[in-house]
């Protein structure tokens, strides 16, 4: 047979779902098939009560994208509660969102060695794709990983990430248990809200909330938490930059002069907050045409590297514009742990290895 999404979803519908009734396609578990050459990727999403005893079939499914052809076959297994199973009652007192306490200056996170901001000066550049495909990337290289949503507006890791459920509570009461995926222990508000549920804040109640994320969930001993920031240069960035001590940032751009103009601000921000800038990375960089080849730079190229050389900046590389990274974090697995021996993974493996070699992480 040839490898073709028809005939992979074929064969995929001979293997019985871990339920016991059905099979996998039957059941509506594949998602997010990606046919690449002779490479292929997709997605199995399990209620979280069957994920556990999945493993049979994730392991089944990718012999069957072997005999179908494919020289390499990456089938990722994710689990979301489908309202199923009994979900925990909300603990005591772990309500976020409230208006900020007194302390005195920057503070260590428990159990957290280094602390690395991702920002933008803008939305759009890709600033939460990066943050996900490094910390799975960092994680991939042996380090503890964290990865803190501080997005609260628009919260977007519990999608790229595959994970859902409300996180648990610790035996106080009071501190909140994150949760895990590929590697890397993970915190967002988006965890606490229906996917359509609107953020209402003012400014206070953004600031308490990230002293929340900060202080009561149970991070562990972790060598780097990468905080996933908003656009732009508010409330919450200047929390982070005042209340936690903060190893450094790296700012996310794509090489559009209009998005280097809202970059330069956050690279304003970061110095007036006397924060070390630990790099640029641009986004979006270049556009390959998979049927041609013709490359395209279609938000120009190369501005976040000149603009990281003017200020004398380490430049940590750019990432190109492509489908198969976009489809990856929709699917509910970042590039690096979806596709982790390709071209796009070895981007950010890249990237994660500069910042272990300069003793950042």
């Amino acid at each position: 047979m040839a490898l073709t999404k028809d005939a992979l979803i074929a064969a995929l519908s001979d293997i019985p779902d871990p339920s016991g009734s059905g099979n996998l396609v039957s059941n509506d578990r594949v998602r997010a098939i990606t046919i690449d050459g002779d490479a292929v990727r997709f997605l199995l999403e399990m209620p979280a009560e069957l994920a556990a005893r999945a493993e049979r079939q994730r392991a089944a499914a990718e012999q069957v994208a072997k005999t179908l052809g494919a020289a390499k076959a990456s089938v990722l297994l994710t689990a979301h509660n489908d309202g199923s199973a009994p979900k925990a009652a909300p603990p005591p007192d772990l309500k976020i969102g409230r208006h900020p306490t007194q302390q005195a200056g920057p503070q260590k996170v428990t159990g957290v060695n280094r602390i690395i901001a991702i920002a933008s000066g803008k939305g759009g550049v890709g600033k939460s794709t990066v943050s996900s495909n490094l910390a799975v990337a960092l994680a991939q290289q042996g380090k503890r990983v964290g990865l803190l949503d501080a997005d609260v507006y628009g919260p977007s890791q519990p999608r790229m990430l595959g994970i859902s459920g409300r996180p648990g509570a610790g035996d106080d009461g009071q501190t909140i248990i994150p949760l895990r995926a590929h590697g890397v222990t993970v915190m967002s508000i988006g965890f606490m809200l229906a996917d359509d549920e609107a953020v209402i804040w003012r400014g206070p109640m953004l600031m308490g909330a990230l002293q929340q994320f900060l202080g009561q969930v149970q991070w562990g001993d972790l060598d780097v938490l990468i905080v996933d920031l908003p656009p732009g240069t508010g409330d919450v960035q200047l929390t982070l930059a005042q209340k936690a001590e903060l190893t450094g940032a790296i700012v996310v751009s794509t090489p559009q002069d209009i998005a280097l103009l809202d970059a330069r601000k956050a690279l304003n921000m970061f110095s007036k907050t006397k924060t070390p800038v630990l790099g640029m990375i641009e986004n979006m960089s270049t556009h390959i045409c998979p049927k041609c080849g013709h490359e395209s730079h279609i938000f120009g190229n190369g501005g976040a590297k000149a603009e990281a050389e003017k200020l004398r900046i380490p430049y940590l590389g750019a990432v190109p514009l492509d489908m198969s990274i976009r489809e990856a974090g929709d699917g509910g697995a970042p590039i690096t742990a979806a596709d982790p021996d390709g071209q796009h993974a070895a981007i950010f493996q890249g990237m994660a290895q500069r910042l272990i070699e300069g003793g950042l992480v």
